[in-house]
């Protein structure tokens, strides 16, 4: 199994290297060079495994020959040993009229679905590491790798609780100060391991991602820090939410549902989880239809109703009760952009190959983009598109207002959403319709949970309690959450400047965090 970026300029790369590089030198993103074959009989083979053992066999089809079958098994174990569900990803009904259901992806340690590929990104980073300095040679210094990373909140604490204390592993975080929640920052800023360094930074998401990106297109920083990546733009983040799509649709298979094609609704901020959804169905998943619900930051659904990928006319990130989705553009489209151009766009007069035809087509795109503000597909790329997508929007006011109505239910069915699901449950509602009419039994709609309801406690108390309920917060908080906004906090606030990045990572990677650091 090898692995090429999306612009061209790296090709060959073993699944190793592209874990440890992030992002590729050229800017673009990695992706299999080809796709691997499941096993013929994976409906039935495959049907009554756990979670960690589908996550093995689904895994190891994209590791190659850098690890063995048992070594992946032994990350996987212990990756999700910390999850407080041994099904990890649970399948719970939302409504039974339209069989409609959640899969929770928040029973990790930082109650996020980031967690499901943060948990085993870092002890992948941890054996990598390890091996190389077993085969090091005398006096040769250690291996050592400086994950920089950029967070709209849930991205942060899960990579910083996968990191956490990993020996020759330095972790960066950056975030948007004051646009995550009070729950989201204390869980990155209440880790003082001294291998943990938090920076508030003085913009949005996109500040803090671009800064994240202009630092690893800095050959000789890159190298000097050994940078590696954490974001979804790390292939091994894309690769680990594999598994849960494929647990979905075996959870509908061990319900009763005969040969299920289930409608995956997923609140797309960053494209990563929705992209995994492609990923799965592209593999041989059975799959209704993939469905992008986006909170007002809605790049992805304008680009899906005029085929124009566009920032907002504004030219800013709209502040929203659904913060981990307030993103201007979305990292992880590019990856699907390779396929749209490779299927739809390359011509048959190209030079070269169809691939690397449509590497360059998408540096070029990325260049419109960047000079620009956006670029368009062609209306056969478009089509292509709507073929595999679905898409639909949520306000504020609807978040709010589906939050409420499944919070109000009878004691029976009554389900507390986070606002990021709200999004996604209020556009399947949305697209019932259209669901509706893909026809049969074995049409389920499974809307993906991003997060645990305590983390965004103002979005969902507002939801609830200004309709004339009476929630206690404190009835919903998973213990580990419990007086962690009392707990000591560590993190160095900094200017929209990625040299001022730069001198934090350079004075802090090696000698643990530095006096200019505020602890409260």
């Amino acid at each position: 199994m090898k692995y090429r970026s999306t612009r061209g300029k790296a090709s060959g790369q073993s699944f190793e290297s592209v874990v440890l590089e992030g992002l590729a030198a050229d800017g673009g993103l990695y992706i299999p060079e080809h796709l691997p074959s499941l096993p013929a009989d994976w409906q039935t083979a495959w049907a009554q495994l756990s979670f960690p053992q589908l996550a093995t066999e689904i895994i190891s089809l994209f590791v190659g020959d850098d690890m063995t079958h048992a070594q992946v098994e032994k990350l996987v174990s212990k990756s999700y040993s910390s999850f407080d569900t041994a099904q990890v990803t649970p399948l719970v009904d939302l409504d039974k009229a339209t069989s409609t259901h959640i899969l929770e992806l928040f029973h990790g340690p930082t109650f996020a679905f980031k967690d499901v590929a943060l948990q085993f990104l870092g002890n992948l980073f941890e054996f990598f590491l390890e091996r190389r300095n077993a085969q090091r040679a005398d006096g040769e210094a250690a291996h050592r790798i400086t994950v920089v990373g950029a967070t709209s909140g849930d991205t942060g604490s899960a990579a910083i609780y996968g990191l956490r204390g990993k020996k020759n592993v330095s972790v960066f975080i950056l975030h948007p100060k004051g646009r995550v929640s009070p729950i989201q920052e204390a869980q990155m800023t209440t880790v003082l391991d001294d291998n943990v360094h938090n920076v508030a930074l003085a913009g949005t998401f996109d500040d803090c991602q671009d800064i994240v990106k202009e630092l690893f297109g800095r050959p000789a920083f890159k190298k000097d820090h050994a940078l590696g990546a954490i974001n979804s733009i790390n292939w091994a983040r894309i690769l680990a939410q594999i598994t849960y799509y494929f647990y979905a649709y075996f959870s509908l298979v061990r319900l009763g549902v005969t040969h299920p094609k289930p409608v995956f609704v997923v609140p797309s901020g960053n494209f990563g989880d929705i992209l995994t959804g492609y990923y799965a169905q592209s593999l041989g998943l059975p799959v209704g239809k993939l469905a992008i619900a986006t909170n007002g930051n809605d790049i992805l659904d304008r680009f899906l109703r005029s085929g124009k990928y566009e920032k907002n006319s504004d030219g800013g990130v709209l502040a929203t009760p659904s913060p981990a989705m307030d993103i201007l553009v979305s990292s992880n489209f590019e990856r699907f952009l390779w396929y749209l151009a490779c299927n739809n766009e390359v011509s048959e007069d190209a030079q070269g190959s169809p691939e690397q035809a449509a590497c360059e087509i998408v540096r070029g795109w990325m260049d419109q983009l960047k000079v620009d503000g956006s670029f368009a597909v062609s209306d056969k790329a478009l089509q292509a598109a709507r073929q595999i997508f679905w898409s639909g929007r949520c306000s504020d006011e609807e978040t709010y207002a589906t939050i409420e109505k499944y919070y109000a239910k009878d004691s029976g069915s009554s389900y507390l959403l986070d606002p990021h699901t709200a999004v996604g449950v209020y556009v399947a509602e949305t697209l019932r319709a259209d669901i509706e009419n893909l026809g049969g039994d074995s049409v389920h709609t499974i809307c993906l949970s991003t997060a645990h309801p305590a983390k965004f406690s103002e979005a969902v108390l507002k939801a609830v309690n200004e309709k004339g309920h009476h929630l206690d917060f404190q009835s919903i908080l998973p213990p580990p959450l419990v007086g962690l906004l009392e707990k000591p906090k560590r993190c160095v606030d900094c200017e929209n400047s990625v040299d001022a990045v730069a001198k934090i990572i350079v004075d802090q990677a090696r000698v643990g965090f530095s006096s200019n650091a505020t602890v409260e």
